[in-house]
């Protein structure tokens, strides 16, 4: 047991009066133990809204004075979104609160009668308990900057889903319609989207030079220089396509409602983008983080928007675990398990990581090199995926570092380091 957990089980003393809350969309249940986990009250509704708050509030006022305790501890396993109000409006009362991990709940609730019975009365009283037993972490409510960049990265992050479902809308358009057409466009760029704005059928661009056609390209905003070759292949490819030729009216209008929707959604994500952006340079980690080549605003954007400044965290194992990169394995007697990650932390946190490892590889010359080191060294060699891994826990630790110590990422500090590793080793 480690000092983290003493302390938090000190929290709880015989002066304390814990309530664990499972959380629901409507209707929550809360269940008050004490230090011991003997019930004070049996599990009782709140209903999410002002009334049932205050309604809370008051039955807690009296809990505490009825069974003489001087502190309060609430804790809640965190569903969804939907116990933000409620941890909002116990902040604002100053009562602490704490969350438990809904796998512990789910691991924990046979403990007592050794059924799988599961419902909300019951949930309330695991919570409860694990609460006293030390089983919880300190969440931290953002503020401020941080509060705009992680609603504005959520928003941001919805976006693109729904702009890349709309291209694949627009894709699938195509392959009824104009099914060569990703031939000449392999990746869809200024171009590909003035020819399906201003010619998206077969028809449109058969009996047209080359010229006409780039003619036409050029009305469309955005496009000066449009691309000769392509032109031509699509004057060549068109006579000969097997696309559908009936309801092509309602094809006309359903491609430009897709081209409409879309330039719409991009020119709000890059207006988003631009804000987020502006609001990362007021955070102080903002330019030590852009000071690491091959990280740009957006990979800063969302890194802030998952863990905040990092200067919070008192060591970088900390940011280590909240990306789920710690490490696990499965032995017993003279079985040895294999070590992988435990993936139990922030999924997009760690998709991030691995997403900018990647150019960090192949254009950064410090990170290149330890993953030459580190698959290719004579003793414990590692494959690619586990150099990656390793890495993406070292980009943590540098990050922190840079953040705390308020200095410049320096690649040729970083070169010392590894060839003192490399002699080392």
């Amino acid at each position: 047991m480690n000092f983290n957990t003493n302390e938090k089980i000190n929290q709880v003393s015989e002066n304390t009066l814990v309530i664990g809350i499972d959380i629901a969309k409507r209707k929550h249940y809360a269940c008050a133990v004490d230090d011991r986990g003997r019930i004070l009250q049996k599990s009782f509704p709140i209903i999410q809204s002002k009334i049932g708050f205050d309604d809370f509030y008051e039955r807690l006022m009296t809990l505490k004075e009825k069974h003489e305790k001087q502190e309060i501890l609430v804790g809640f396993e965190p569903t969804g979104h939907y116990w933000m109000n409620l941890a909002a409006f116990l902040t604002h009362y100053g009562i602490p609160f704490v969350m438990v991990n809904p796998m512990h709940v789910n691991r924990s609730k046979e403990l007592d009668d050794n059924l799988q019975t599961k419902n909300d009365q019951k949930d309330a009283l695991v919570i409860a308990r694990l609460i006293r037993d030390g089983r919880f972490s300190y969440p931290r409510l953002l503020e401020g900057v941080e509060a705009e960049l992680r609603n504005g990265a959520t928003l941001r992050s919805k976006l693109q889903e729904d702009l890349n479902a709309l291209q694949n809308r627009i894709i699938r358009w195509l392959d009824r319609f104009f099914p060569e057409f990703t031939q000449v466009f392999k990746s869809f760029g200024k171009m590909a989207y003035a020819v399906l704005e201003k010619t998206p059928l077969p028809m449109d661009i058969q009996g047209k030079t080359t010229e006409e056609l780039l003619c036409l390209y050029r009305q469309v905003d955005g496009l000066k220089s449009p691309q000769l070759p392509k032109a031509k292949q699509l004057v060549r490819i068109a006579p000969h396509s097997i696309g559908l030729t009936e309801g092509l009216v309602m094809a006309r209008f359903e491609i430009a409602t897709l081209l409409s929707q879309y330039h719409m959604m991009q020119a709000q994500l890059d207006e988003l983008t631009c804000q987020l952006t502006t609001l990362a340079k007021q955070m102080t980690d903002y330019d030590y983080l852009a000071s690491v080549p091959g990280i740009g605003d957006i990979t800063i954007v969302d890194l802030l928007s998952e863990v905040g400044s990092l200067t919070q965290y008192a060591h970088p194992r900390q940011l280590i675990k909240l990306a789920g990169l710690t490490l696990r394995e499965n032995s017993s007697g003279q079985s040895k398990g294999q070590k992988r990650i435990s993936k139990r932390g922030r999924r997009k946190l760690r998709a991030l990581l691995f997403r900018v490892m990647m150019p960090l590889i192949l254009h950064n010359s410090a990170f290149k090199a330890l993953h030459e080191y580190y698959t290719t060294r004579t003793k414990n060699p590692l494959r690619k995926k586990q150099s990656i891994v390793v890495l993406c826990g070292k980009l943590l630790k540098i990050l922190h570092a840079l953040c705390k110590k308020k200095v410049m990422f320096d690649e040729h500090q970083m070169m010392t380091d590894f060839t003192v590793l490399k002699a080392a080793s």
